[in-house]
């Protein structure tokens, strides 16, 4: 039982270590024996050139899901006639799924070339509606809440210039709101894997913010599918590149509180069963070997992330006696669990860390019992304090 026990100690705290420590290691030292640079494959598309192409740049949808947005939806109207791009080559498509207030009136009279009233079926549900009527080559999309800076499209549709580009996403900064959420910060530390990410073999996930796809490899989901999670992993292995272009920036209001954060990531794991198993991502059958080797790293070994730390504190505890080294990792863990008790009370840095990295990873494993409880996700939630 001790050889058993320290076996499986060292391999979930190996992997825990590995997952968040040493892969953007192994990453960065790819990146340098490759000789590959940091966005080598296309360059930012500057405003000199973005007026000279003004007549050769491809028709873009820019899609907009909506469920009861009539207190943003006419300002993202407004951003999306802001941007820096041919009024005549871009369609702008508001998808309102099942709204209950003025949503549909408010985007039409803001200046929406095409309004969608759907009937309730989930926000992936009125993706693929609005990806079926929608007339452009490229189809972008944004959150109704996300505010997109004027050059955004160009910036983010620059990649596709490359015939193997199938899907890009941009850069979405968080507007800090007083509250005790870390999302700012642990999302600087995600954007620099994503940038390393795409500059080896492409990004393994994306965000609801601001991102795009080739209209041709465009893939209806499931109501319990993620564009974020589904399409980079689909479209590797159908032979396309999924990128990261971060001169293409978005902006949206955080989540003020933790307890908000937790409940957000919580529907987002809802459907990660489905993602994971259901539509592949863990069969590894048409993914290039070093796509492979990020998904591994970056997906698998976070949603194992849970289980890693159960089979961690419980194999300390099951050698406490045995040596230095389990002893320190026992009260070390326990040290940390108390820290993130502590850190609702105390606002000090190290122990709001602790509850926030302790609440996030919980939410991976709250995410899988709803989901076998509850069934498949699919309903549209809105983040409270992010509107």
């Amino acid at each position: 039982m001790t050889t058993l026990a320290a076996i499986l100690f060292w391999l979930s705290a190996g992997l825990l270590v590995y997952a968040h420590l040493g892969y953007p290691l192994v990453l960065w030292t790819l990146l340098r024996l490759t000789g590959r640079h940091r966005f080598q494959s296309f360059p930012a598309y500057s405003q000199e050139k973005a007026r000279n192409d003004a007549g050769d740049v491809p028709t873009v949808s820019l899609i907009v899901p909506a469920y009861d947005e009539e207190e943003v939806i006419a300002a993202k109207i407004a951003d999306a006639l802001a941007l820096d791009y041919p009024r005549e080559r871009l369609q702008i498509v508001v998808a309102s799924d099942g709204s209950t207030d003025a949503t549909a009136e408010r985007a039409r009279a803001a200046g929406a070339d095409l309004v969608l009233e759907l009937p309730p079926g989930g926000k992936v549900a009125a993706l693929n509606a609005a990806a079926e009527q929608a007339s452009g080559g490229i189809l972008a999309f944004s959150d109704a809440n996300s505010a997109w800076a004027a050059d955004a499209l160009r910036q983010l549709i620059a990649p596709f210039a490359d015939p193997r580009v199938g899907y890009v996403c941009g850069r979405v900064c968080f507007r800090t709101a007083a509250g005790d959420n870390l999302e700012g910060a642990y999302w600087r530390y995600e954007m620099a894997v994503r940038e390393m990410e795409s500059a080896l073999a492409g990004v393994t996930g994306g965000n609801g913010a601001i991102y795009a796809v080739r209209r041709d490899a465009y893939i209806p989901l499931d109501p319990s599918g993620s564009h974020d999670l589904s399409f980079p992993f689909a479209f590797a292995k159908r032979g396309l590149r999924s990128l990261y272009a971060p001169s293409a920036r978005a902006e949206e209001k955080m989540v003020p509180t933790l307890e908000g954060e937790f409940a957000r990531k919580r529907r987002m794991m809802l459907g990660l069963w489905d993602i994971v198993v259901g539509e592949g991502m863990l069969s590894p059958r048409g993914y290039p070997p070093l796509f492979a080797f990020e998904v591994a790293s970056h997906r698998l070994l976070r949603y194992l992330s849970p289980l890693l730390h159960v089979i961690a504190l419980v194999a300390s505890a099951a050698l406490l006696g045995e040596g230095w080294v389990y002893d320190l990792a026992f009260v070390f863990q326990l040290a940390f669990l108390a820290a993130a008790l502590l850190g609702r009370l105390l606002p000090l840095a190290p122990f709001r860390i602790a509850r926030y990295y302790a609440m996030t990873t919980a939410s991976i494993a709250a995410g899988l019992w709803d989901r076998w409880r509850q069934g498949p996700g699919g309903r549209w939630e809105k983040a409270e304090g992010t509107r």
